[in-house]
């Protein structure tokens, strides 16, 4: 995360550590419901195309002579147009579930970046989209400002590293529970950078996924310590993922002993050690226990109109 001049806001208190805690439990909810319906709809598309398989082995000889003659009567153009088209869709294709999801965060970070261009929208975006305790706006920017970048560079390594390690983390997570320990450490974060700015006295906004991104890297240097890391300009050195995390976090400890305001240190060691904690414990206490809000999100989904609710009579 990315520490801006202070603007001379008032001085104010941090965020209630009760607005972090619904945060998180919001954002771990939401991505349990989202898995649920993510593995139904996969289910019914899997009975789908299977219908549509079948139907196309009896037709197979008609299709082709259809489409052959349908390619034929198209214009250049058009043909460029759909080899185009397949071309991003093999692309897309090649992506791990990792990648695809991790496009989706890039996509709103730009746009984002392209709405701090706007002067009209610079009044509207320092408010929500930068977090600052001194700020009469302190919840909504705790995760807003988590998809904001003022820098093109601070922006493009940020999603940089977002990338590189996306694979891993959705591999070993899945990309619900991605998506919740993303947005939760943004949250927690932030709520971090707020403490230590309030304790300190140093106010000032900040903005960027770095607290976010610590997370996810924390997480993964935590559940493979032993995988081995690279620089991009140095690929002769290489060093373990446990070890990169260690340094990290020294960095972070260093900067805020010795005062360096370039970076918001606090938030980046907040993001690390909440990816270090919910490896360690969060998964066992969060994640694991999601299965009574998925019992009664599945009883609520095929309530019928005259069924009384779940865990009740009727009215």
């Amino acid at each position: 995360m990315f520490s801006l001049p202070s603007c001379g806001f008032p001085p104010g208190a941090p965020a209630s550590p009760t607005v972090q805690r619904r945060g998180t439990g919001c954002s771990f909810g939401a991505a349990a419901i989202l898995q649920y319906e993510s593995v139904k709809s996969r289910v019914q598309l899997a009975i789908e195309e299977a219908k549509e398989e079948k139907r196309d082995t009896l037709l197979e000889g008609h299709n082709t002579t259809y489409w052959h003659n349908w390619w034929n009567q198209l214009s250049n153009f058009q043909k460029q147009v759909i080899l185009l088209i397949s071309a991003v869709d093999d692309f897309w294709s090649g992506l791990s579930e990792g990648q695809k999801t991790v496009t989706g965060l890039i996509a709103l970070n730009t746009v984002v970046l392209c709405c701090w261009r706007v002067p009209a929208m610079q009044r509207f975006l320092v408010k929500y989209f930068t977090s600052n305790p001194a700020s009469k706006t302190r919840c909504l920017p705790m995760v807003l400002s988590s998809f904001s970048h003022y820098s093109v560079i601070h922006m493009v390594v940020n999603m940089y590293v977002l990338w590189t390690f996306s694979s891993g983390i959705v591999s070993l997570l899945g990309r619900e529970q991605f998506l919740a320990l993303y947005l939760s450490g943004g949250v927690i974060s932030t709520f971090v950078s707020y403490v230590f700015k309030t304790a300190t006295g140093r106010l000032g906004p900040s903005l960027g996924a770095s607290g976010s991104i610590m997370t996810v890297l924390a997480a993964v240097c935590t559940k493979i310590p032993e995988a081995k890391l690279g620089i991009v300009l140095l690929p002769v050195i290489s060093f373990s993922a446990g070890n990169a995390l260690k340094a990290l976090v020294a960095l972070d400890i260093a900067g805020l002993l010795l005062g360096w305001r370039f970076f918001d240190h606090a938030a980046h060691l907040g993001g690390a050690l909440f990816g270090v904690w919910y490896i360690g414990y969060g998964h066992e206490l969060i994640w694991r226990k999601r299965e009574p809000l998925i019992k009664f999100w599945h009883e609520l989904r095929n309530m019928s109109p005259g069924r009384p609710g779940p865990g009740g009579g009727g009215g």
